[in-house]
């Protein structure tokens, strides 16, 4: 499997981002928008990308440098 691009860890890294900040006020529909929105676009570019290629490995790769990532030494 290849890297994935750096547009797709982008596009995970924002519906992170977007949860983080629904989860830190009450719920409303308005606020889980953007994170809704966020989430259909990763799933989107997911195939795209892995044109052929395994998508759950695709996306099991971005979620981990994005929830996991390396130490900077």
């Amino acid at each position: 499997m290849a890297k994935p691009s750096e547009e797709l860890i982008q596009l995970y890294r924002a519906a992170v981002e977007a949860e983080a900040k629904a989860t830190a006020n009450p719920y409303t529909d308005e606020g889980w928008a953007p994170r809704r929105e966020a989430a259909a676009t990763f799933q989107q570019a997911v195939p795209d990308e892995a044109a052929g290629a395994d998508r759950a490995k695709l996306e099991q790769a971005v979620k981990k440098i994005v929830l996991h990532p390396e130490p900077v030494e």
